[in-house]
């Protein structure tokens, strides 16, 4: 097998229901270059390795994927970040194990797109939104011009994971705080485009299932905003000062946010005992 040119990195934890269809949208791709999936499984409780099995038994194009399933559970980042190492092309693209590509050009136009702008470090596009079995338009991201950089993106997360691809090895090695991180794509995303320019499709190439056993979906939106608030001050510190200045702000508006959540929830809490004591 020749080396890719880009290689697709996803990790999986407890997928059994997802895994298959996420698998089969990289699969479909059509493209006039080389593609590897690296498939990491997190030594998952659930029968997801047996489907991954069943996939390399029987797919005729099984020879793309390069099976990792861990005997221990090492956590989300860790696992990540081995797979990542292990990915050998020129571009990089992400799907997580939960989610999936409804477009076979997805990789095709990504790819093309980057290969003849190289001012361009990053490309992404337009997903849809998966819950509780219904297909939504996105409306919980935040839409953004054709061409944006690091300081728009530095005042909040606008990329869907299953929607990018980026340059491989555009730095040598993760900040230590990286495999900490209760976040890791917006990390990585501002990591890559401390080298370049930004770029988005207006095209719907993927799915994003957004379900309450996920790990951001299960916490409550005042610990969300604890998590963000402390993860924005520990990433701030691998970026210039103007960066770190845009992200300043985002960190005063989640504080903001939160302490007007608290003041909310507090006089709930006096409005109960009032009618209580009534």
């Amino acid at each position: 097998m020749l080396r890719p040119t880009i290689s697709v990195c996803m990790i999986t934890y407890g997928h059994e229901k997802y895994i298959r269809e996420a698998i089969e949208g990289v699969l479909m791709q059509e493209c006039d270059f080389e593609i590897e999936l690296i498939l990491a499984n997190d030594c998952s409780p659930d029968s997801t390795d047996e489907v991954i099995q069943d996939i390399l038994k029987n797919h005729p194009r099984k020879s793309w994927i390069k099976y990792f399933n861990h005997e221990k559970n090492i956590g989300m980042m860790p696992n990540f970040i081995d797979a990542f190492k292990k990915s050998e092309g020129k571009y990089v693209a992400l799907c997580e194990g939960d989610d999936y590509w409804t477009d076979s050009l997805k990789l095709q136009k990504q790819v093309d797109f980057l290969e003849v702008n190289p001012e361009y470090t990053i490309c992404f596009h337009k997903v849809n939104i998966l819950q509780e079995g219904i297909v939504k338009e996105d409306i919980i991201t935040v839409k953004v011009p054709e061409t944006t950089t690091i300081n728009d993106l530095a005042k909040g997360n606008y990329i869907h994971t299953c929607s990018v691809v980026f340059k491989n090895n555009l730095f040598e090695k993760f900040p230590k705080y990286f495999e900490k991180s209760p976040v890791g794509d917006y990390f990585l995303h501002m990591l890559n485009a401390r080298y370049g320019k930004i770029k988005h499709l207006d095209e719907f190439m993927g799915v994003y299932r957004l379900h309450d056993s996920s790990v951001w979906s299960s916490q409550d939106n005042s610990k969300r905003e604890k998590i963000w608030i402390h993860f924005l001050k520990n990433i701030k510190p691998n970026f210039n000062s103007e960066v770190q200045g845009i992200i300043k702000n985002q960190i005063s508006k989640y504080k903001a946010l939160h302490i007007e959540r608290r003041k909310l929830a507090f006089k709930k809490i006096i409005r109960k005992l009032y009618n209580l004591l009534k």
